[in-house]
């Protein structure tokens, strides 16, 4: 502790320390540190202070001094002095601070009265009940190595579970030491791109082979890991895969097959073989992303291409379409000369995916009650596509919609060179959504069609028929209609 500094706590009974340090006489310096220890509330009203004999003996001053000081002090009233009771702090309110201004926030733009953007399921719709019944079953029976480090590889509880699941519902040739759990999709390409850039490489290397309209932020992650995306065309058929075979350095491709992201429609079963029969000639990998794979409406459901080759084909799946986002569990089914390296790249201990929420997915699957979910949102969400295409039919018919035989979203074909204008009226109207062009690769060649994507299972149920009129009142009108839209 400096010199200038002198601890009082045995004198008045508080941890105090006064400094004199400073410009002026002792008389001022000391002054001004009692008035400041008074200010600032280190010596609170009523406090008894020393003997100025004694106090200018611990501080080594002069006696006229500190009684100099005392005498100011209290004719400034900050002191009291009565005779018997000795010098103390005045009984006297501490000075009023002013509270220091804030600087302004910076103006946040207003919130969208309606999120129409696709990608996210109704929050309102989660089955908490069902939900917290799973929890609690699953917690009764949870094994007591449940509650120590987690293994990689996910609960072998919820592999199972997955296993039956992906084979009965999807197509999928699942086994569960094949089946890796993650945190969601995004993360999967995280853990299968993982030290691309470092000494050996990931488990994957590109370049890698993407479809032309898919999201961004997927490219990133790729593109975080010095992996090259290289666009294939789209058509009615879904990726246009034959052109793979003029791309010889391509290792993989990425694909949305059972429901194009996001212009919609399955992969053609011709392309699907196709696709298979490039990766068993070359070596190469497919990557399948089955997002929405459970929601389909109007034809039978497409089963997954994992299914035609598991030794060539990564099905990846995740509960943030068919359950919510903010249940961060995802799953890899692998080749098997996949699984070590996904392993190596995901660490000894599970760090992601809570294992207690593991096993609540896996009573939850076991019980029955993801189906019976599954099928009751599915027709939620087709009354809802259904309001929205008849809708176009009655007020906009000159608006198709494209992409609705399955999925959460639709695509509304604009006529050419609209889209800017219609999202700019959307955000007018209060819409939160997205124009097809967000989701065009840097590098895609095929003809931009203009068109907005639509998230009909996004708002609550009491909210889409407001949101569904705002769009309405968004769209650009057709041949012969008053410019401002269809209202």
């Amino acid at each position: 502790m400096p010199e200038s500094w002198v601890n009082l706590a045995e004198r008045i009974g508080s941890d105090l320390h006064v400094d004199l340090s400073g410009p002026g006489s002792r008389r001022a310096v000391l002054i001004r540190a009692l008035r400041d220890a008074v200010r600032e509330g280190r010596l609170p009203p009523g406090t008894r202070l020393p003997p100025y004999r004694s106090l200018a003996a611990d501080l080594g001053l002069a006696r006229n001094t500190v009684a100099d000081a005392y005498a100011e002090l209290v004719a400034e009233g900050w002191l009291t002095a009565r005779q018997g009771s000795g010098t103390r702090v005045a009984e006297r309110a501490a000075p009023v601070r002013r509270p220091r201004q804030p600087k302004p926030a910076p103006a946040r733009p207003a919130a969208p009265a309606y999120n129409l953007r696709q990608g996210t399921p109704d929050a309102a719709s989660f089955p908490r009940t069902a939900w917290l019944a799973a929890a609690r079953r699953a917690l009764a029976a949870a094994p007591n190595d449940a509650f120590g480090p987690g293994d990689p590889r996910g609960r072998i509880e919820l592999r199972r579970a997955l296993a039956d699941y992906l084979t009965r519902a999807r197509g999928v040739r699942a086994d569960p030491e094949r089946i890796v759990v993650c945190s969601g999709f995004a993360h999967a390409l995280r853990l299968l791109f993982a030290g691309t850039r470092g000494v050996g490489g990931g488990v994957l290397r590109g370049p890698f082979a993407v479809e032309s309209y898919g999201l961004g932020f997927h490219r990133d992650i790729l593109a975080g890991s010095g992996v090259r995306t290289v666009p294939l065309g789209l058509d009615e058929r879904g990726a246009r895969v034959e052109e793979l075979s003029e791309r010889p350095r391509v290792r993989g491709v990425l694909l949305t097959p059972a429901h194009q992201f996001p212009t919609g429609g399955p992969l053609h079963p011709e392309r699907r073989a196709a696709v298979v029969d490039w990766a068993r000639a070359g070596g190469g990998v497919v990557l399948e992303d089955d997002y929405d794979g459970e929601f389909r409406y109007d034809r039978e459901p497409v089963g997954a291409v994992q299914g035609l080759d598991p030794e060539h084909v990564v099905y990846l799946g995740s509960v943030s379409k068919s359950l919510s986002p903010a249940v961060r569990l995802g799953w890899m089914v692998l080749p098997e000369r996949l699984v070590d390296g996904v392993l190596a790249a995901k660490g000894e201990r599970e760090a992601w995916a809570s294992a207690l929420d593991q096993l609540t997915l896996a009573e939850f699957i076991a019980a029955g009650q993801y189906d019976r979910h599954v099928r009751r949102m599915r027709q939620a969400y087709r009354r809802r596509r259904d309001r929205l295409v008849d809708a176009l039919a009655e007020r906009a018919p000159h608006i198709t919609a494209t992409g609705i035989a399955a999925g959460l979203h639709a695509v509304l074909r604009l006529p050419p060179g609209t889209e800017a204008s219609a999202v700019k009226a959307a955000s007018w109207q209060g819409i939160a959504l997205d124009g097809l062009a967000a989701f065009r690769h840097p590098e895609a060649t095929m003809p931009p069609p203009a068109g907005l994507v639509v998230g009909y299972a996004t708002p609550t149920e009491h909210a889409y028929g407001a949101a569904l009129e705002a769009l309405l009142r968004a769209l650009p009108p057709g041949e012969g209609e008053a410019e401002g839209g269809v209202g």
